[in-house]
């Protein structure tokens, strides 16, 4: 039997609450989630970006070290990614003797770099697809206008493929949300961190697991609704004609 006297109870800790202080008084829970999602997001689309244009490119020296770095980070497992800055890279004296040792053994700082190197790589293959897929029509289009390499890229090409690539990029951005529940184990207060803390006061599973899960699937239906109006503003040209 569920105990709801519990879930109310415990239900502030999961919106910063602490110690008998109200909803939002510290960082913990929903709001620390939310950093780690749209600082990640954020940062990792700054990256993509030039990434996935790069990932097109004809010159080698641009193509593989960006495909290099999408295999890597989409071949092996976020957890292990974050494992490797938050602990691993503590073992190297030149990365403790340096100035980066101070923001590196930061748990927040590692699982920022973590997320956004592993959302960058997912979100430049996202990008250099629709690049690749771009209607020719537009780019003849462009060209008959005398629209530069970089003029085509920049106003038809790159704001083509941005519209285009928004049903696979939300799926992006909800495998973040659901990836940041990682961070908790390196010792930060997310959402899951916080139910963790909570089963290890009361020994009760369900309870702050179950509320963790459900704060989860109301973000995770407000993004979805979020891109869903995007979408219909900004692909609407590419549905059925209204007759």
């Amino acid at each position: 039997m569920i105990d709801l006297h519990l879930v109310v109870d415990k239900l502030p800790a999961f919106f910063g609450g602490t110690d008998g202080a109200p909803a939002m008084s510290t960082t913990d829970g929903l709001i620390l989630t939310l950093e780690l999602l749209f600082s990640s997001l954020l940062a990792g689309l700054c990256l993509a970006l030039p990434m996935g244009i790069a990932l097109v490119s004809k010159n080698p020296f641009a193509r593989w070290p960006v495909w290099l770095f999408t295999y890597l980070f989409r071949g092996t497992p976020m957890l292990v990614q974050l494992f490797i800055i938050y602990y691993g890279l503590s073992q190297f004296d030149a990365v403790r003797d340096s100035w980066a040792w101070a923001y590196l053994q930061n748990a927040y700082v590692c699982a920022i770099i973590a997320f956004t190197l592993n959302t960058a790589a997912y979100t430049t293959e996202i990008v250099a697809g629709q690049i690749r897929t771009t209607p020719w029509g537009e780019i003849e289009a462009a060209k008959a206008m005398g629209m530069s390499r970089s003029l085509r890229l920049r106003r038809i090409i790159l704001p083509s493929a941005l519209r285009r690539a928004l049903p696979s990029y939300s799926n992006e951005v909800v495998m973040m949300l659901q990836g940041t529940s990682i961070a908790g184990l390196v010792t930060l207060a997310d959402l899951t961190g916080v139910a963790r803390r909570v089963y290890s006061e009361t020994y009760q599973v369900f309870e702050p697991f179950l509320t963790a899960a459900a704060i989860y699937l109301v973000l995770t239906f407000l993004i979805v609704m979020l891109f869903k109006r995007m979408e219909k503003r900004w692909l609407a040209y590419l549905g059925p004609r209204k007759h």
